[in-house]
Parts: C-alpha cells; structure tokens; sequence
C-alpha cells in the first residue's frame, strides 16, 4: 500500500515524488512564485463568475507557499504548526493507527474543513484512506444547489496535496484507492478534460483491459463512467461484461445494488441483459435480509425501470422487509419504494398497517411529495385506510398551500374513488373551496376536472364552479391543442352534468351542450361504472330464472337514458306483478338490481367504491328500487334453493305470494 506524506512539506510524498517543484519555489523571489502561482492556478477558477463553478484540477505542488529556507514551507495564510502541535496530533503517523479508527473519525466530521484540519495532522497516509478523505471531502463539500467544491476548499494546501498522487502516477495506486478517488471526482461537476480525471479514467480502462479489477472495482467503475461518459460508453460494456463473468456469491450484497443501478442506466439495452437480470433477481432473493432501508428502495427502483414483471417473487419479498424498515426509510426513499409497489400491484395488510402507523405520527411533518404518493398508493390499490386519510385531511387543511395543485388533486381524488369522508369533512372542502377560488387558473384543466368530479362522488356538489365547468373558455381549455375530447373527461363532465339535474336542482347556470355528454359510462377503457363480475353474474342468473319461472321476466345488462347500465332490471305493475321484461306499458315500479362483485368495493371491505355509490344513488332519486346484491351475501349460499329463498328475500321481503 502506498503511504502519502502530507506533514510539513506538502511536496514532499513518499511513494509519489514531485521533482522540481520545491527547487523552481526557492530560485525565486517570493513575489515571483505568488505571481506564478496566480497564473497556474487561474484556469482552476475560471468558470467562478458568471458562470456556475466548475472544478479542474492541475498539479497541487503549485500553490502559495513562503519560505525562509528550503526546509521549512508553510502556506501563505495558514497558521504554523509547532513541532510540538505535529507530536500531539491524533496519531500522526497513520503507519500505527487502526484504520477503524481512521474512518470512524472521517466519518464523524461534518465539514470538508474538518476533514482538512484532520489530515493536516497527519504524516503519512495510506493511498486507500488518501481516497477516501477525499470521497468525504467531495460528499461535504458541496454547498446548497452548487455541484463544485466551494473556492476555498480548492485553494486549500492539504486539498491540493491530497490531488497530487491520484493525478501524477495513477499506475502506483491500489485498485481501491483507484476507483475511490473517481468515484470521489464524480460527485462534482469535474471538467471532463482535467488532467486529473483524464489520468484516473485511462488507468482504471488500462487494469479493466488486462482483467486486473475486482467486483468492487468494476462496479465503482461502471457507475462512475455513466456520470462521466453516459451509458452508451463503450468502456461500460467491457465492465458489464466482466461482472457476467463473475459469480455473483462472490458479491457483497453493495455491489449487487450497484449492479442493479448499473443495468438500469441501460434501460434501452435491457432486453440484452435479461437472461443476467434473471440470475441477479433470483440471487436477490438471499441477499434481502441484508439489505438497509437504501438499498432496498435502489432496487426497487431499478425493478421498475427495467421492467422486471417477472421478478415478483423478489418485489413480494422486497414488501415484506419494506414492512420492517417504514420509520427508517427517508421521505424520497419512502416514495421510490410506493411507486414500486403501485407498479407492480404489490400490496399486503401489514404494509397497510406499518403506513398508517408511520403517517398517523408524522401527519404534519410528512413531505408533500411522500402525503400525495402514500395516497396515490390507497386509491390505486382501492384502500380504504381510514387512518391515512384522516392523516392525509388533516396535512391538506394545516399546510395545503406546500401542496401543489397536482398533489391536492391526488389528495381529493382519494376520497372520492374510495368515498370516504374524514371526521374534519367540512373544514377540508371549505379550505378545498377556498383554495380554488384562490387559485383556479393554476389548476391544469384536466386535474380542475378529475377534482371537481371527485367531490360530486361523495356528495360535496363543486355547485359554485359548474357554471365555469361548462363555460366555452373552460371547454377550450380542456380541448387545448386535441382535435376532440378524450372520452374519459366527457364522461366526467356529463356526470356533473347529470348530478346538477338530479341532486343540486337549486342549479340554474349553464348547461353542459350535447356535444360533449356520452350516451354510457360503461366503456371497455375509462368506465364510471364496474362492469358486473362474469361468474357472480352466471350465478343470479340461474337463481332468477328458477325463482321467477323464466328468462322473459327481467332483462340484463339494461343502458338507461341516463347513461348508467343497470345490471338486472325487473318490471312491476301497480299490483306487484312482475311483467315481461318486453312490456312498456302500465310500469309501476323499476326494480334495479346492482350485482356487486369484489371490484366493486374497496379492498378487503364492504365499503362500496365512489363511482358505484353514486351510480346507486342517483338511480334512487330517478326512481329505481336499488336492490344490492353483494358478492360476500351470495357466496354465503350452499345451494341453489338457498339462492332462490335469498333472492326472493331481497326482492319481495314484504310479499310473501308473487305471481306473474
């Protein structure tokens, strides 16, 4: 292992000699060496000002320094450390520290400065640790929104000794030292064309080329060069190709989290790496228990943008660790790891019940990013936690002006799939109202629209802004740059529509015009209702044609003039007779018969959806008797008497004799 000697006179290593550069500082007058260091190190900052900073390393051996003989250097402005201060440093001379002890005190500082102070201290350093102070170094010093290291950081001695080995003999340095201080390098906005970079990249491609790096390297390496170089650098696939060559139990379970982040850069070359994508999602499956909070939610996310629908068992037992690390996870962690889960369709009762323990005690210290995911999250899978949504209502009402109109949409929209009103219901649609009038033309067309419809599903009507719903300037909005409406907004606003008639008749605005109203909401894509469940349906079916002696008694599948399709319709005369479903007229009574399968209801529950109850309302308030006929009533029933005693239970409870 090579050591770096860093104590007193900085251009002095051990291993990596700088000639000359100590005699060109003493042949000349100290104006002169301030004056030609001025001069070198001028290319390093050009970029400061105007333009954002940019970071090129030249060689550290030219900085300020002053000196009264040729042993004694110190850095203009740098305080003198006293032969004293040298001796009672931490463990000078890193040949008798434990490294244990190094990288724990390396990981301990919380500034670049620190980290400089620390090394300043030191006599003599090993390359692998020389690496990793300045991995630190890189990680810390970057201030809010800037990609370079601050000014003073690059003009600091130490800083610029610790550069000199890694840009002037490369060849000497271990693989892991090597590839450390490029991955170091990468974290800023390097010029690609330093030399210090230049020199780093070409060693690691010349110890690639003769097979000299190790699963570590490679994978440091191949994240590295899709910073540098992109993903469709032809160095890249040589890396990608050794680490096929590997085994992958030779891999720290790191290295198998890079590997992924490696191959999802490669999204386009996916199909390529398949059959390795193959092996690593099955190797995963023994690695999971030993993976943090991080890494999980970093193959997640690579899962889902390489597409890997295959890898369910993986995401399954992914889920099941998600469950353990909730609390730990970061906000944007927390979110990567539920957009994966929607993804995938992954859901089980204990995530549900570790996310409404996490939201429900970080209500209102979630980000708003994280509140809008774990909501998108319920109404995707049709889950009615009714301790995240009251969380959820609580954040919108105390902090909607840090949510975006996308987010408060997401929010709303929630209630509405999943209709479900919170206990502060009122406080929420009148901050909800508040917010629109505020701020309306801030709310893109579309996302106004799926809002407002939201509301209308759980009763709270959005009456104060129909008029501006159905106003040509809105309508044209909403059109934008499209030839015609896409279906699933028509459906929607002839939805409001038809709730203004039925449910506001205290409603005298605008109307919508006919152009935009559909003729059903049962459509193969985009439906306001469910379609019924085929096998549930087979089953009624049967029992009505026993109970009321035949198929010409009621009609199925019945398109009302009010865009709803009713499943089963059976006609009643004024004396409870049942009429041929063919027969138009003396109608008394139209009974609706809602068959309601699992899809209908939210998952696991008996909590009918949005769309569906406003469907069996409104069908009430044009006159239909609504008779449900839930899935979990019928599956129930043994026999087929049993389904006929049941059917006519709910159809006549209070006629015991039927004729027809």
């Amino acid at each position: 292992m090579a050591l770096i000697t860093l104590r007193r006179n900085l251009c002095h290593l051990s291993d990596f000699r700088i000639h000359g550069a100590l005699a060109a500082l003493k042949s000349q007058p100290v104006n002169h060496v301030h004056k030609a260091v001025r001069e070198r190190l001028r290319p390093w900052f050009s970029s400061l000002q105007p333009e954002p900073f940019r970071v090129r390393f030249h060689h550290a051996c030219c900085k300020k320094f002053h000196s009264e003989n040729g042993n004694d250097l110190h850095p203009v402005g740098e305080p003198v450390f006293s032969q004293v201060h040298d001796l009672d440093s931490f463990e000078q001379n890193l040949k008798n520290m434990d490294e244990e002890i190094f990288y724990s005190r390396l990981n301990s500082f919380t500034s670049s400065e620190e980290v400089l102070s620390f090394i300043n201290t030191l006599q003599t350093l090993p390359d692998t640790m020389a690496a990793a102070a300045l991995q630190r170094i890189c990680e810390m010093g970057k201030k809010d929104g800037e990609q370079g290291l601050p000014k003073e950081i690059l003009e600091n001695h130490v800083f610029q000794a610790l550069c000199v080995p890694f840009e002037q003999e490369p060849s000497n340095l271990s693989n892991t030292a090597l590839v450390t201080a490029l991955q170091a390098l990468t974290l800023l906005d390097v010029d690609p064309q330093s030399d210090l970079l230049l020199n780093l990249v070409a060693e690691c491609q010349h110890r690639l080329q003769r097979g000299g790096l190790e699963v570590h390297g490679l994978c440091v390496l191949g994240e590295s060069l899709i910073k540098l170089q992109g993903p469709g650098c032809a160095t890249l696939d040589l890396v990608i190709y050794q680490l096929q060559g590997e085994k992958l139990e030779n891999f720290h379970p790191e290295d198998i989290v890079a590997l992924y982040r490696i191959l999802q850069a490669c999204t386009e070359k996916a199909d390529q790496h398949q059959t390795f994508l193959n092996k690593i999602n099955n190797f995963s499956l023994s690695i999971v228990s030993n993976l943090s909070p991080k890494l999980i939610s970093q193959i997640l996310t690579a899962l889902v943008a390489l597409d890997q629908t295959q890898a369910l068992p993986l995401v399954i037992k992914l889920g099941k660790y998600v469950v353990r690390h909730i609390p730990r996870f970061t906000n944007e962690e927390l979110r990567k790891v539920l957009e994966a889960f929607i993804y995938f369709g992954h859901n089980d009762r204990f995530l549900t019940t570790a996310l409404e323990q996490h939201v429900a005690s970080l209500c209102l210290t979630l980000d708003p990013e994280v509140v809008s995911t774990v909501t998108e999250y319920c109404s995707r899978k049709q889950i009615l936690s009714e301790p995240i949504l009251n969380a959820v209502a609580e954040t919108f009402v105390c902090q909607s002006e840090k949510l975006s109109p996308s987010q408060i949409a997401e929010l709303i929209e929630a209630f509405g799939k999943l209709n479900y009103l919170p206990p502060n219901a009122s406080d929420l649609f009148r901050k909800l109202e508040d917010t629109l009038f505020t701020h309306f033309n801030s709310f893109p067309p579309k996302t106004l629209l799926k809002l407002l419809h939201s509301c209308s599903l759980i009763e709270h009507h959005p009456v104060n802004f129909m008029a501006k719903l159905y106003s040509p300037y809105f309508l044209q909005r909403l059109l934008g740059e499209e030839s015609h409406l896409d279906r699933l907004s028509l459906a929607q606003l002839t939805q409001l529509f038809l709730t203004s008639i039925l449910e506001c008749p205290f409603y005298k605005g605008p109307k919508l015009l006919p152009k935009y109203q559909v003729k059903s909401f049962l459509t193969p894509c985009c439906s306001l209702e469910t379609p019924v469940d085929f096998q549930l349906y087979k089953s009624v079916m049967s029992g009505l044609i026993d109970f009321l002696g035949g198929r010409q008694y009621f009609a199925s599948k019945v398109l009302t003039p009010y865009c709803y399709t009713i499943d089963v319709e059976i006609k009643l005369d004024e004396e409870g007779f049942v009429l041929p479903f063919t027969v138009n007229e003396d109608v008394h009574k139209r009974v609706a018969l809602c068959i309601d399968g699992p899809k209908r209801f939210c998952l696991n529950s008996k909590h009918l959806l949005g769309k569906e109850a406003i469907k069996q309302r409104q069908l009430r308030v044009l006159g239909y008797e609504v008779v449900q006929l839930p899935y979990y009533e019928i599956e129930m029933l043994k026999s087929r008497l049993e389904l006929v005693e049941y059917l006519q239970r709910k159809l006549f409870s209070q006629n015991t004799g039927i004729c027809w």
